[in-house]
């Protein structure tokens, strides 16, 4: 008669910490973090169940990549935007860390206008050192050298723009499909 029965473990119900499913999954930290984390989806899996204290293996998006992923968090309601967004990433990084021939002659202007018109109609500004914009993908996912190697030898920048555009087409669905976020907890 006397045996206590704890009623709060028994009713207390699982943290939902979910704030978007999709096009990209968005979860709430429920660890102290001033950056947005990206996890593997089998990671995120696992730590959602188990609710370790051990943060698993993960990417912190700092520097150029915050300013990308508050981008895309801020639209992550509208797929086609969040593509854009990407697409113009991919512009970015092109002109930050990529070699062509093409990008060495006066038509270099044209992809700075059509970077400075995206960044514009997108609302999207990176500030500061961006040596990074795009994430980073597992390399057993994406073949980032293959990608880096198709810009480098494209011969026009029609082929330049349309191999940007098939790259980060590929890259946002497979961030889409194996990569959690989760947002920044400042309380923890």
């Amino acid at each position: 008669m006397a045996e206590v029965i704890n009623l709060k473990d028994k009713f207390k119900k699982p943290l939902d910490n979910l704030i978007c499913p999709r096009p990209w999954e968005f979860r709430k930290a429920d660890w102290e973090t001033i950056h947005f984390i990206q996890m593997l989806r089998s990671q995120s899996e696992q730590l959602e169940q188990q609710r370790e204290k051990i943060l698993p293996s993960h990417f912190s998006l700092k520097g150029g990549m915050a300013y990308t992923i508050r981008a895309i968090y801020a639209n992550r309601e509208d797929d086609k935007r969040m593509r854009e967004i990407y697409y113009l990433t991919g512009l970015m990084d092109c002109m930050i860390n990529q070699v062509n021939p093409v990008l060495r002659t006066d038509i270099l202007r044209a992809m700075y206008k059509t970077i400075f018109s995206m960044k514009e109609e997108l609302n999207i500004h990176w500030y500061g050192h961006i040596d990074q914009v795009l994430f980073p993908i597992d390399f057993h996912l994406y073949n980032e050298l293959e990608y880096r190697s198709l810009l480098k030898n494209a011969g026009t920048m029609k082929e330049l723009y349309t191999a940007i555009r098939k790259g980060t087409d590929e890259m946002f669905d497979i961030l889409s499909l194996e990569y959690v976020f989760y947002c920044p907890n400042l309380g923890g």
